[in-house]
């Protein structure tokens, strides 16, 4: 009977409003948002081509930098469209299930890209504290090994997400102050007691976050002991500028995250919820957008993979 009455108390659909208090220029907010998705989309896609057909980006640095590329276009992707239909069409409405595979996506994608982030750490650590061992350490199987952890590590973390959400009563307004299904705002839709999906969201922050911080600050610090230790300036400054690409990458991935997860915490009165939702959004598009951009002027080898992919063998580096 409990059962029953659950199942009643399941609506069929929500409705994702966008952003609330906006909803008078929602079709120019979304002009933006368009922009840089086609950016990510043709940026990522680029990328991956890229390393999968030149040879000279066959190495693990790579490998990883076209695995994010792919957790960064399918992420965007899970989000935008719908985003940019409910802007363009109006077109507001998502069934129950398709709202919990859409939440799963999202963080379980999230939480992928926070852990190739951390891989692409260690990566740089390898490579400048062992340079003589990084062949044999970073093989193709150890790769492939460490990339298939972390995609398990975010299934298996996030999956509880969806369960917690699909058991709790929906007896108020199915209406969602968001342009997509986020854990949290679709828990506090609930009219029963979505504590435990608080502390549990807290926990897979906590899991994930920090320990692919923790990871990536103590990578840093001993590649920048190593690279201190170096006796030429020269030397110094080419191994620190193989980093630079992931440092930005890095900044503009866990700023805005943070910036998310601790209003959506402790400032929900303080901040305007419009504010929220648009950093929400660019918490998953900037990264994507970003980051081939960033790797294309930062990284010689991309550069030059980009001029030879363009002009063909006719160009002469130098």
């Amino acid at each position: 009977m409990p059962g029953a009455n659950n199942s009643l108390l399941t609506p069929g659909t929500f409705i994702l409003n966008g952003i609330p208090g906006l909803e008078s220029v929602h079709i120019w907010i979304s002009l933006p948002f368009c922009f840089m998705y086609i950016i990510a989309i043709v940026g990522n896609c680029g990328l991956i081509y890229l390393i999968s057909h030149e040879e000279a980006l066959h190495r693990p640095m790579y490998y990883f930098l076209a695995l994010l590329s792919f957790t960064d276009v399918t992420l965007c992707t899970t989000t935008v469209p719908n985003m940019l239909c409910i802007f363009w069409f109006n077109l507001k409405e998502i069934g129950f299930n398709a709202c919990l595979v859409q939440m799963f996506f999202v963080h379980m994608l999230t939480g992928m890209e926070s852990g190739v982030l951390m891989l692409m750490a260690l990566d740089r650590y390898v490579a400048i504290c062992y340079p003589l061992r990084y062949a044999t350490i970073l093989t193709n199987p150890v790769i492939a090994k460490a990339g298939l952890a972390t995609f398990l590590r975010s299934v298996m973390l996030i999956m509880p997400f969806t369960f917690l959400t699909k058991r709790l009563p929906f007896c108020q307004s199915n209406f969602i102050p968001h342009t997509y299904c986020d854990h949290m705002s679709v828990a506090k839709m609930s009219c029963g007691n979505f504590k435990v999906n608080a502390i549990y969201g807290l926990m897979v922050a906590l899991l994930i976050g920090v320990f692919d911080i923790c990871c990536i600050s103590v990578s840093y610090t001993m590649i920048l002991r190593a690279v201190v230790s170096l006796s030429s300036a020269d030397a110094r400054h080419k191994a620190f500028s193989t980093c630079t690409s992931h440092i930005c990458a890095i900044v503009i991935t866990y700023v805005p995250a943070f910036f998310t997860f601790f209003t959506h915490r402790f400032g929900g009165h303080i901040i305007p919820h419009h504010i929220h939702i648009i950093v929400a959004n660019l918490y998953l598009l900037l990264p994507p957008t970003m980051n081939p951009i960033v790797y294309g002027v930062k990284t010689k080898q991309i550069r030059e993979g980009v001029i030879k992919l363009l002009f063909g063998d006719k160009i002469a580096f130098t």
